[in-house]
């Protein structure tokens, strides 16, 4: 029971870990061809704190892999459980300023703390990333559509995600959303993505909640993002 609630605000919000952060809506997009990137948040839940890494690469160009995971501190007993995740990602059709973007991505989540089914592949996942782009890119907007499969439970359930960007400055950007799935209510987020280095290192801060609720269920997060240069052979 203990790992009930944090590993519940996981599987409802499983597209966090694949979107530019902190977005948990995915957009059609993906780190540079032969670069890498290193996401990483720390996540403040009501009962719980959980600290992300997600280091990802495209080795070829048009295939992105992240391999990573979170350690999450329950409060109260001064337990810890881990996660681990990992996540293909192409490109369909390459996002254009005032254009349309198509992506697909698989992946698998494991909980190793479970009793049962805490092998690899864990709870696996599968999603359609789609953006368009406004006024030369002042708006875009994500849609998700996708699917989850509970392996412990053999139960698949429909997740979905609607997202914005929007311009503030040329570095700043307010970044709305609302996603769930197929099961209960919707969840939303809201909150501001900065550029500190063009291009290369990202800060953000966001406000979470589930829709209709009190404060069980809500979260902050502050993520850090370093992208690098071509730099893979």
């Amino acid at each position: 029971m203990r790992w009930l609630l944090p590993a519940a605000i996981v599987l409802a919000s499983v597209p966090r870990a694949h979107a530019a952060r902190p977005m948990i809506t995915d957009d059609a997009r993906i780190v540079d061809a032969k670069a890498c990137q290193v996401e990483s948040w720390v996540k403040r839940n009501e009962a719980s704190t959980e600290a992300w890494t997600l280091p990802a690469c495209n080795p070829t160009g048009n295939l992105e892999l992240t391999l990573g995971g979170a350690r999450t501190w329950l409060r109260g007993d001064g337990s810890a459980l881990t996660d681990h995740q990992l996540q293909a990602k192409t490109i369909l059709l390459p996002l254009e300023p005032n254009g349309l973007g198509i992506g697909l991505a698989v992946g698998t989540l494991r909980h190793p703390h479970r009793v049962a089914a805490n092998g690899w592949p864990g709870d696996y996942y599968a999603y359609v990333p789609i953006s368009k782009s406004f006024a030369d890119d002042f708006w875009v907007m994500h849609v998700n559509v996708g699917a989850f499969r509970k392996r412990d439970e053999e139960r698949t359930q429909g997740t979905w995600g609607l997202g914005n960007e929007i311009r503030v400055r040329e570095e700043l950007f307010v970044i709305p959303e609302i996603f769930g799935s197929d099961r209960g209510r919707a969840f939303y987020q809201a909150g501001l993505r900065m550029w500190i280095v063009k291009d290369r290192v990202q800060i953000d801060a966001t406000y979470g909640n589930r829709l209709v609720s009190g404060t069980a269920e809500r979260w902050f997060s502050v993520g850090l993002r370093l992208l690098s240069p071509p730099m893979l052979p």
